[in-house]
Order: structure tokens, then sequence, then C-alpha cells
């Protein structure tokens, strides 16, 4: 990997990461379309190490009393009905299902699921399964003729069942195309939560998985001797650059703003690639033979 393509590919994954649009889709074609080889999951997981401090410093304050609260609840059996000390037990159980199906599913995560015909359908798929979720927020928020605005959910008012259910929709996202953000915020949306409340569990859940998937990369990289490391931690460092300023700005959007516009660009993607593999511009499999 080139110094000038780690530096696509960590912006890439920046600008992408947050927003409801499939990162691990955005690297996978930006390679297919560049001509280069497919960066591969453990290009994917490493930069994101980057995108996840990214998260880690700007929710530090909600970090530092998440963490702090569930340490004290351990001892403290009063604390244990605080919020903050939930929301550590509640984002250890949305965790679960990520890591047991990551585990399960590394083979075909790092090969079959790297099919651009697939990433085509998760797009659209997705695309459409956001729009719906953003239809029905927006019903809530605004009411209408014949129907009263209905106040929508915070994350004071998440359990168990909520968070396993936010949990299964992140995991979904170990198929390139999902969007880790894009499928907990519908998951979000569709249990009833505002739009803020989604995003923010979406990225506080993130925490773990990535950071555990990034390490487990590094370990299995440093044993193969596989990874360009030079571009590769570059590409790292770009990404937490383009992350945090997208984070800072996704926050402000989806306070007044609706999805649509990631629905559409969903959409039009999915559909435009899957022409392009059909009519023989791009191959399925382009630029997989490298790894």
């Amino acid at each position: 990997m080139s110094w000038f393509e780690s530096f696509i590919l960590g912006l890439v994954q920046g600008l992408t990461e947050f927003l409801p649009i499939s990162s691990s889709a955005h690297l996978r074609l930006t390679a297919a379309f560049a001509g280069w080889h497919d960066p591969g999951a453990a290009f994917t997981a490493i930069t994101q190490i980057g995108t996840e401090t990214a998260v880690l410093i700007y929710f530090r304050k909600d970090i530092v009393r998440i963490v702090s609260a569930w340490f004290r609840s351990l001892a403290d059996k009063a604390m244990r009905s605080d919020h903050d000390a939930q929301m550590g037990w509640l984002v250890i159980v949305g965790s679960l299902p990520i890591g047991v199906l990551g585990v399960a599913f590394k083979d075909e995560i790092e090969g079959p699921f790297r099919d651009l015909r697939l990433i085509a359908t998760t797009l659209i798929v997705m695309g459409v399964i956001l729009g719906i979720a953003d239809r029905l927020a927006a019903r809530d928020e605004n009411g209408g003729k014949h129907r009263a605005v209905k106040e929508r959910k915070t994350l004071k008012e998440l359990g168990v069942r909520d968070g396993l259910i936010y949990g299964v929709c992140q995991a979904m996202a170990l198929v390139p195309g999902v969007s880790r953000s894009g499928a907990t915020i519908s998951g979000g949306l569709l249990m009833g939560y505002k739009r803020e409340a989604a995003a923010r569990y979406s990225f506080l859940l993130a925490i773990p998985a990535v950071l555990a998937s990034g390490v487990f990369e590094l370990k299995d990289a440093a044993e193969g001797g596989h990874v360009s490391w030079g571009p590769t931690i570059f590409a790292t460092i770009i990404a937490f650059v383009a992350g945090y300023a997208v984070i800072a700005w996704f926050m402000k959007f989806i306070s007044t703003k609706s999805f649509m516009p990631f629905v559409y660009y969903r959409v039009i993607l999915g559909i435009v690639l899957f022409a392009l593999v059909a009519t023989g511009v791009l191959s399925p499999h382009a630029g997989e033979s490298a790894g």
C-alpha cells in the first residue's frame, strides 16, 4: 500500500465511519474504483481504532462518568440504580452479540461478505430500513392533522431488552454495506428513541467492539506480518482527525435534520454498483486477489 492510498483510505474511513452509509463498504469501493487492492478487514479494523479514539475524546465526559459509576456500583449496591452505572452494564450487554458473531463468522467477514453484489444489496436494503425508521420518527415528532405529537424515549428509558436489540443491530454491521451507525440508529428509531439518543448510544456501544476488533487484528497482523505498518498507522491518524470533525457535525445535524439524504445516497449507490457489476465494468471480486 502506498502512502497516497493510505491517505485516501484513512480519509474515507474517517468521513464515513459515523455516517449511516457504511465505512467498510466505502473502503472496499474506493479500492475497487481506483484499481487498488482491497485493503481488507484487518486494515479496516485497525484504522477504526483511530475513529474510535475520536469517539473517546468527543464523549470523554460521558465515558468517564459512566465508567466511574459502573466501577462504584460493583461495591455499592445503592449505585446500581444510578443511570450511568446502568449504562455501563447496558453497553456490555449490547456488545455481546457482535463479539460472538464476529468470532463465529470471521472467515466470512474477511472473504465472501466482501463481494460487491452483497455490498450493493445491503446498501439498498438498509437504506430502505433507515428511511422507514426516519419517517416513523418524523411522524412522532411532528404529529399531523389527526395525530398528536408523540414523545419519544430517551436513554434513561433504555433497558436490557432494548440494549440487546441494539446489540443485534450493531452485529449486522459485520457485513460490509450495512453500517454500524445506520443499523443501530435505525434500530433505536424503530424502538421509539429520539434521534440524538439513538445516535449517542450507537457511538458509545461501538467503543468496546471496535477497540477489541482493532486489538485482535493488531495481534494477528503482528504475528502474520501482512500489514504495511507505516501506511496503516498514517491512515489511522488521518481517520482520527476526519472522524472527530464528522462526529461534531453529525451530532448537530441529527438534532434538526432528517436522515433521508443518507437514504437516497445509499439506494443510488447500491443501484449504480449493481449496474457496474452487471455490465462488467467492475468485477464483484475486484481487488480481492491481493487480499
